[in-house]
């Protein structure tokens, strides 16, 4: 018998057909087959919210083909990722090729080896209708918002914006987030810090001032502190208070996607795309040396913590081959997944919890051995036993007032003998120990001062932290988190600075329209109330037509009324004024956006109607004519470098020009992969040397 298996990337059909062998045809769809033509809204709003679907531009003869495999198979399955979204592709094929949707013909994959592909193929089921309904409403509904209110500001601001259900009240925390910021009014605040001995250690600690009287002491300026230190002249500092625990720390759960992104970013300065497309790439299978090729984890777009019996058996036995008996927990730990999520999937982990990162390296590239060394680890140690810490807290009375000194020693290091998770806001939680101290004891006090401070505004938001938010707020999906931020930045909403996000004047004027005119789509509880009723079509517990009328009433009508209230009116931006002098009139020209892109302009507009290309110019000189490199951008957006004479001079590079010249002949500088400094020259110079080192934050 020949059966056809219908998979969503060429990668992981080639993987799948290695296990499979022969009486297999394994083919990739490439995604999506079938969608809402973009050229009409493609929603019959009148009857139902009927989607009119077509055959994506470009795959028709692949359909073709498809449909001839098929009729020549004995058997068709459909094996697109085990998700809402791989749930409708196969939806859509089978719709395609005329499958019966009660046919057991799904199978899902959770992780790409042989015991994976075999348990899926044993497993076939009917494609879920609630999960295609739920992915089919959040399609219309995007759909709709994004066809209908994106013409609008468009309109009202400039060519070419968008708007989206998710997309927008992520821009709206990114912008109150800064609105925060500006309005911040810094506080000052002081501490008395000491620092004593308690002879005849000679160990010097730490120890700061608390309370007076027993009231907690706030100190607010020089005069109180220097006061206090008067106050302090000639006291002596006696122990009074010693008090000693035990502190338990508990691993935290295996990945899900929106966590792994944020610790990628934290721990590795990536970009939640560049995660996710090694992540995909472990997933799907590589080639490993001595093994063939394997998929090295599971399906990487999830929001269970669940974790297989199986895997969860592997991994302790490896923690106990490797490890000891006392890093395995008497008492497994098992993590409680919040709300909504598909409980059929699992935690991103290792798909062999024994494979380690270092047994691989060799055969992965380096980001791929960066994101599967995180993911190993954090899966290992969160099945290992908690870290113990004994903790100790002194209080030293000096006349009336107290101060407290603390610290812990690690008794027993468990799962942090591995791996711990980093922080946003990450502060020195390094071990401190403190000498011996017993009630009674006289320190002898080595220094004391008065040191100001100033409360600090909230942190602007990073990729990881704005992730973040929307995972706890319940808006967006794991799978939709890298295009959101990804299309606020490419919108030019916001622009990087390092790591931090930072609205433009154009992300502020779109968040403060729609906060006036569309105030439920900035607004984070109605779309997190939108995204949990979404939530309940996939479980059958809502109909996904009455959901999308239900939102699409609350939309249309402010949006008409936008429309009226606003005839006429246009939102003027700022323009960016640039050093380029117009010839015609010699006023400084400035940035507009057409149908095109970016240009520069005449402000002097209509009595001057001069413009030109604009032009991007870096500091550096070409190296065939001296002429300046210039950016440019291919037709998907990705920059190279050219010199401003063409046609009449060639140069053109992938590679970033830099500030410096070569100590040996003076040409500009270049910067290629692995972070060197090259001289172009054609000449020869040969002349190479490292890169600085890029701020933290910049891939």
């Amino acid at each position: 018998m020949s059966k056809l298996v219908i998979v969503e990337s060429p990668a992981k059909a080639k993987n799948i057909k290695g296990y499979l062998g022969k009486g297999y045809d394994v083919v990739a769809s490439m995604g999506h087959v079938r969608d809402l033509p973009s050229a009409r809204l493609s929603v019959d709003i009148a009857h139902n919210f009927a989607p009119k679907y077509a055959i994506i531009k470009g795959k028709e003869n692949f359909v073709k083909e498809l449909k001839k495999k098929a009729e020549k198979s004995d058997y068709v399955y459909l094996a697109t990722d085990p998700d809402r979204e791989g749930e409708a592709i196969s939806w859509h094929l089978a719709t395609i090729l005329n499958l019966d949707l009660k046919d057991k013909n799904r199978v899902t994959f959770n992780e790409i080896t042989k015991h994976g592909v075999t348990e899926g193929m044993e497993n076939p089921r009917s494609i879920d209708i609630d999960l295609v309904d739920a992915q089919q409403a959040r399609r219309i509904l995007d759909r709709l918002i994004g066809y209908k209110l994106s013409p609008f500001i468009s309109q009202k601001i400039r060519r070419g914006l968008s708007a989206g259900r998710v997309q927008s009240v992520a821009l709206r925390l990114v912008v109150d987030r800064e609105e925060e910021i500006r309005a911040f009014v810094p506080q000052e605040y002081w501490s008395i810090d000491a620092k004593f001995t308690n002879p005849p250690s000679k160990k010097t600690f730490s120890a700061a001032i608390y309370s007076k009287n027993g009231e907690k002491i706030k100190i607010t300026n020089k005069e109180q502190s220097d006061k206090i230190l008067s106050e302090l002249d000639s006291c002596e500092y006696t122990v009074s208070s010693v008090k000693k625990g035990t502190r338990r720390k508990s691993p935290t759960p295996p990945f899900i996607t929106s966590t792994l992104q944020q610790e990628a970013s934290r721990r590795l300065s990536f970009q939640a795309r560049r995660t996710m497309k090694a992540a995909q790439e472990l997933y799907e299978g590589l080639e490993i040396e001595g093994m063939g090729t394997v998929g090295l984890i599971t399906y990487m777009r999830t929001d269970s913590l669940r974790i297989s019996d199986e895997a969860r058996a592997a991994g302790n036995q490896f923690i106990l081959d490797n490890y000891g008996e006392k890093y395995l927990p008497k008492k497994p730990m098992f993590f409680k997944s919040k709300g909504n999520v598909q409980n059929g999937h699992e935690a991103i982990r290792p798909s062999m919890p024994g494979l380690t990162p270092q047994a691989v390296k060799s055969s992965l590239t380096n980001d791929q051995y960066k994101i599967y060394k995180l993911v190993w680890e954090r899966f290992t140690a969160s099945l290992m036993e908690n870290c113990l810490q004994e903790t100790v807290k002194v209080e030293i009375s000096a006349g009336d007032y107290i101060f407290t000194a603390s610290g812990y020693t690690v008794k027993f290091d468990g799962f942090t003998v591995l791996y711990e998770e980093s922080k946003d806001d990450a502060k020195d939680d390094s071990s401190v120990a403190l000498p011996a101290l017993a009630v009674g004891d006289v320190l002898k006090l080595k220094s004391i001062i008065g040191n100001q401070h100033f409360t600090q505004p909230p942190a602007r938001f990073t990729e990881a932290s704005l992730i973040k938010a929307l995972e706890e707020n319940g808006v967006g999906r794991p799978s939709t988190y890298v295009t959101t931020t990804s299309t606020i930045v490419a919108r030019e909403y916001v622009k990087r600075e390092g790591k931090q996000f930072v609205p433009t004047e154009l992300g502020e004027a779109v968040i403060k329209l729609l906060k006036d005119k569309m105030p439920n789509i900035v607004n984070v509880k109605y779309t997190s109330k939108m995204e949990e009723d979404l939530d309940k079509i996939d479980s059958g517990e809502r109909d996904y037509i009455d959901m999308i009328r239900r939102y699409y009433d609350d939309f249309e009508e402010p949006l008409e009324q936008a429309k009226k209230d606003m005839q006429g009116v246009k939102i003027k931006l700022k323009e960016v004024e640039t050093d380029e002098i117009c010839e015609k009139c010699s006023r400084n020209m400035v940035v507009k956006v057409g149908r095109f892109g970016k240009f520069l302009a005449c402000p002097g507009y209509p009595e001057c109607k001069n413009t030109k290309p604009l032009i991007l110019r870096t500091k550096a000189k070409c190296p065939e004519c001296g002429g300046d490199v210039i950016e440019k951008k291919t037709k998907k957006g990705v920059s190279f470098y050219g010199c401003s004479n063409y046609p009449d001079c060639n140069f053109m590079t992938w590679d970033i020009p830099s500030d410096e010249v070569c100590p040996r002949c003076g040409k500009s500088l270049f910067r290629r992969k692995g972070n060197v400094l090259y001289c172009p020259d054609v000449e020869g110079c040969g002349f190479t040397k490292p890169a600085p080192k890029k701020n933290k934050g910049e891939e």
